[in-house]
């Protein structure tokens, strides 16, 4: 049976576009990933990729047994994740890192009953954004975060979809000259300040053209719109819960957005069995 290693190397390949992509994302070099793959069609008797072009291509069959090396992966991670928490004992303290995308009636209801669980534990909660939240749990400082749904995550990660959703709007001061205008388009928004997020760690690598002011979080972002500052896109709960009358929806197009959220954790730090009991309330 294929290793993990070999598997990732594959899911990597195939995700990443190339051999060399995938070996940047795993730290490891061109020829080490190339021969996992190698090695890994040679076990499975199947051609996985089209090397007849300058970057491989999956094959149909590549296509197919992609899917099942992802289920296999993430099954592996839910086994080293049940085993942390039959062989651990209890950890001392419990890390969780959440966006303020997130706001969960599901999370304050599994929180009551992890508190009545765990009344010894000390429980941490941090706020931050994007990458910054990435880098939390793959450093080990949160063991688990809570995030807005991200196309891919690092190797070592481990993400899975939490049942509820958020919806993130554009809002503006009510003096805004942007306040009053309906179906409002792309074009005319680029026309006035955006405040945008930014994470910590990579302040300026989604940067967009023309005037913007930044933050690292969505409470900075909605206290500079209601000041007039600008024009930014805001979780909806946020606003309704403190944003009161300072600030007003703006009538843009293909606004407001339903956000996914995914709960984030680390195969290599994985959560200990309180952690482990947390998170599998949230994911029930």
């Amino acid at each position: 049976m294929a290793s993990n290693e070999v598997l990732q190397a594959f899911v990597q390949a195939a995700t990443q576009g190339s051999f060399s992509a995938a070996a940047r994302k795993l730290g490891k070099s061109q020829s080490t990933v190339s021969a996992a793959v190698a090695s890994l069609e040679i076990d499975l008797d199947v051609v996985l990729f089209d090397r007849s072009s300058r970057k491989p291509t999956l094959t149909p069959a590549g296509h197919v047994l992609l899917q099942r090396a992802e289920q296999v992966l993430e099954a592996s991670s839910r086994l080293e994740l049940a085993a942390s928490q039959l062989s651990q004992g209890l950890e001392p303290k419990l890390t969780i890192a959440m966006s303020d995308t997130y706001q969960s009636d599901r999370f304050e209801i599994a929180l009551k009953a992890f508190e009545q669980r765990h009344p010894d534990l000390e429980l941490e909660c941090l706020i931050a954004e994007c990458e910054d939240l990435i880098a939390l749990v793959q450093s080990g400082r949160a063991q688990i975060a809570f995030i807005e749904k991200q196309d891919t995550y690092p190797p070592d990660l481990t993400g899975a979809p939490v049942e509820e959703r958020t919806e993130i709007a554009l809002f503006a001061a009510p003096t805004h000259p942007l306040a009053k205008l309906k179906n409002i388009p792309a074009q005319t928004l680029q026309q006035h300040r955006e405040l945008r997020l930014a994470s910590i760690i990579n302040p300026t690598e989604t940067r967009p053209s023309g005037r913007v002011w930044s933050a690292p979080s969505y409470l900075m972002l909605m206290e500079m719109a209601q000041l007039g500052f600008g024009w930014a896109p805001i979780p909806r709960w946020l606003v309704e819960r403190f944003g009161g009358d300072h600030l007003v929806e703006l009538k843009a197009r293909s606004w407001p957005r339903s956000v996914a959220v995914d709960a984030l954790w680390s195969r290599h730090h994985p959560p200990g069995p309180a952690g482990s009991w947390l998170l599998g309330k949230m994911l029930e």
